[in-house]
């Protein structure tokens, strides 16, 4: 047996791993509320040699990565109690299953209570991989009362908002965290028409209206670092109504590397908790890994498309002749970024875009996934060592999608190609959620007595 705990421990959030047989397990502990999961060694690991905590870690990950099960969780002793999740703008459900997994590794139970997006593919997804107890697909502006006033600052409900669609009504009282990923295109920094003042962004005003109605205890809303700036001030006015509701509420940018993902990507993190105020950056500390390259994530996948060419998750794009030129010019050249000469007259002599037709690197994280990633004009998409650009499935495991997860409609088809490539591009980072959950459980789950540890774990009140 290896075991080695992490040196830090930060705002009562501790992880362990262990080796034992031919199983990793991971111990989570939050406040003395711990859970263990188990789950079959990598085949390669050299835990043996090197049981440093990094080493395992990586081991644990790369398992839980490749897995087509969900670890084996429980609590490391006592009852537990369901914990129920919702989630807004919930596309395929990369938020939900950080979420989860986090719930479930401190040995609590997830329950998945309400789900909500307009984007039919997606939300079949998610039906498949979470089963909630109710889903909608109405439009969530129109789907609770937001009777608030930003005239006379802070802003506060004039009324106590309220449910008004019946698919949603079922899940009030039901919420212990309630998750959304309101639309980001109107922040983000690719957005060159309407940044910053764009009408998809008052839908983050859906989340603290929502809360309150649905009574949720805790909230974790996920965005791109630029809704800080938006013009209608949608985070002030929401940070505004949470609290004037009595939610506590911290907020952070969190950088995906930190978390394990071999990708460059940083997204805000908003959490309003009714009890107790969440330490986001403590929780990354606490849970931090050292950066990881690509090749970690995706190097084994890299002659998938061969041997199983049938799967649209393995089933590389087709390239029009121009950009298999441009490609092989990458190679035959041994080049990463292409030169001006190769590409489109209007990505030539000062495009603010270099990483545009650009090749991966094994030994670096790539850079953002978005739902381009199958074109090589859409970002820097090219396979490192295959003359394509990176499938599906490779996408999936860069933004921190497990194996196991299953990118199926409720009949078992496939989505179609587009579909697919949004619904990836879009999704949260499961391992962003992880961290975000365990923030706010630490929050929701004040330190205990050894004798209230030996009891039923349980969320305040």
């Amino acid at each position: 047996m290896t075991n080695l705990d992490i040196d830090a421990e930060s705002a009562g959030i501790r992880e362990t791993f262990a080796v034992r047989g031919g199983l990793i397990e991971r111990t989570l502990s939050i406040n003395g509320v711990s859970g263990v999961s188990r789950l079959p060694a990598p085949r390669g690991a050299n835990t043996a040699a090197d049981d440093s905590h990094d080493n395992l870690a990586s081991a644990w990950d790369k398992a839980a990565m490749t897995a087509v099960r969900a670890p084996d969780s429980g609590a490391s002793g006592g009852a537990t109690r369901e914990i129920g999740v919702a989630d807004l703008f919930c596309g395929a459900g990369g938020l939900s299953h950080g979420v989860r997994e986090a719930v479930a590794a401190c040995g609590l139970r997830p329950r998945a209570v309400l789900a909500a997006d307009m984007d039919a593919a997606a939300m079949e997804v998610y039906r498949r991989n979470f089963d909630p107890a109710n889903h909608s697909a109405r439009n969530l502006w129109t789907s609770v009362t937001k009777n608030y006033s930003t005239r006379k600052p802070p802003a506060r409900f004039a009324e106590t908002p309220r449910v008004v669609s019946d698919d949603l009504r079922a899940a009030v009282g039901e919420v212990d965290i309630l998750l959304g990923g309101p639309p980001c295109e109107g922040h983000s920094t690719s957005n060159n028409v309407s940044r910053r003042n764009d009408p998809r962004n008052r839908y983050y005003i859906v989340m603290p209206a929502m809360a309150v109605a649905l009574d949720a205890k805790a909230v974790i809303v996920e965005n791109v670092p630029g809704v800080r700036h938006d013009h209608r001030r949608v985070l002030e006015t929401a940070v505004e109504l949470f609290e004037s509701a009595g939610y506590h509420v911290s907020e952070s940018v969190m950088d995906a590397v930190r978390t394990g993902l071999p990708q460059t990507r940083k997204r805000h993190v908003l959490i309003a908790c009714k009890r107790g105020v969440a330490d986001i950056d403590a929780a990354v500390r606490a849970l931090e890994r050292p950066p990881r390259p690509l090749r970690w994530a995706i190097e084994d996948l890299m002659d998938t498309t061969e041997s199983d060419g049938g799967d649209p998750l393995h089933r590389p794009a087709e390239l029009s002749a121009e950009n298999a030129r441009r490609i092989a010019h990458l190679f035959d050249n041994g080049e990463y970024n292409l030169p001006d000469a190769l590409r489109p007259d209007s990505h030539k002599r000062g495009h603010t875009y270099p990483a545009i037709y650009g090749r991966l690197r094994w030994d670096a994280p790539s850079g953002t996934i978005t739902t381009g990633f199958r074109s090589p004009g859409r970002g820097r998409y090219i396979h490192p060592e295959r003359r394509r650009t990176i499938t599906a499935r490779e996408a999936a495991r860069i933004q921190g999608f497990p194996d196991g997860f299953q990118f199926k409609l409720i009949n078992g088809d496939s989505p179609t190609k587009t579909a697919l490539a949004k619904m990836i591009g879009d999704a949260v980072p499961p391992p962003i959620g992880y961290a975000a959950a365990v923030a706010a459980l630490a929050a929701l789950m004040p330190a205990q007595s050894r004798s209230r540890r030996e009891g039923a774990s349980r969320l305040a009140t």
